[in-house]
Formats: structure tokens, C-alpha cells, sequence
């Protein structure tokens, strides 16, 4: 057994916990006081394009029940609305309000905020080190909570 492996998972989870609480109290702190963090990965679906509620359930890793009820949640928030889809007459489309957008702006400058001490304690060499490793290490596309 590698014991030198055994804190990656602690650290790699720590940071990431660290990084999605310091970005929702943030953006709760900017207007944003009825936001949860799952929101906000439901945004980094909805905000290129928008999807449809199976789109967004498949990107959660949830159910479409859960999907559509985080949807309903969201549109009586105002942060999202539906509209008829472009191409499928049965299908509706989820796309961000321009609360949802605002939301996302504020998300943006918290994840700034919350990383810029972390950049700072790293350095730039260690910074690109760690960016680089990282890319290497993670798969690019859907970004979900770990339920």
C-alpha cells in the first residue's frame, strides 16, 4: 500500500470544499442570500446556451424529478426561466434570467476572490505546477457536486 498516496483525497477534497463554501458565501453576500452551492454548478450548464431539464439532469448526476424540481426551485427564485426549445416542439428550454446572469457574474468574482490568496501563498511556478498537474489529471466537461 502507497501511504504517501493516502492524504490526496482529504487534500483534494478539502480544497474543493474550501473553494465551493468560499464561493457561496460570497455570493450570498453580493444579493444572492437564497443561493445553494448545486445551484450554481446547475449554472455552469444553463448559463452558455441553456438546456433542457434531462440536459441538466444528466449533468447533475441526478434524476429528472430532481432535475425539474431544482428547476421549479429556480425559475420561482427568477433566477431561470423556460422557453419553448429551438429545435424540439415537446422539449423546453431552461435559460439563465438576468438575475441567473448577475448570479454568475458574482459567482465569478467570488471564485476570484476565494483564489487569489490561495495564488499568492503558492507563487506562479508553483501555481502553474499545480494547474498544470491538475489538467493532467482531470477529465474536461460536466463540473457536478459530489453528492
Amino acid at each position: 500500500m502507497r501511504r504517501d498516496l493516502l492524504d490526496l483525497p482529504v487534500l483534494l477534497l478539502g480544497a474543493a470544499s474550501a473553494l465551493v463554501e468560499g464561493i457561496n458565501e460570497r455570493v450570498r453576500a453580493r444579493g444572492f442570500p437564497d443561493m445553494r452551492p448545486a445551484h450554481g454548478f446547475a449554472f455552469v450548464r444553463l448559463a452558455p446556451d441553456g438546456a433542457t431539464v434531462i440536459e441538466l439532469a444528466e449533468h447533475l448526476g441526478v434524476t429528472k424529478q430532481a432535475a425539474s424540481q431544482m428547476a421549479d426551485e429556480l425559475v420561482r427564485k427568477g433566477y431561470v426561466e423556460r422557453r419553448p426549445h429551438p429545435t424540439d416542439a415537446r422539449a423546453r428550454l431552461l435559460t439563465l434570467t438576468d438575475r441567473g446572469r448577475a448570479c454568475t457574474r458574482a459567482a465569478d468574482e467570488a471564485a476570484t476572490e476565494v483564489l487569489l490568496p490561495w495564488a499568492d501563498a503558492l507563487g506562479p511556478a508553483h501555481l502553474a505546477t499545480v494547474r498544470s498537474a491538475l489538467a493532467h489529471l482531470t477529465v474536461p466537461g460536466r463540473i457536478r457536486p459530489t453528492w
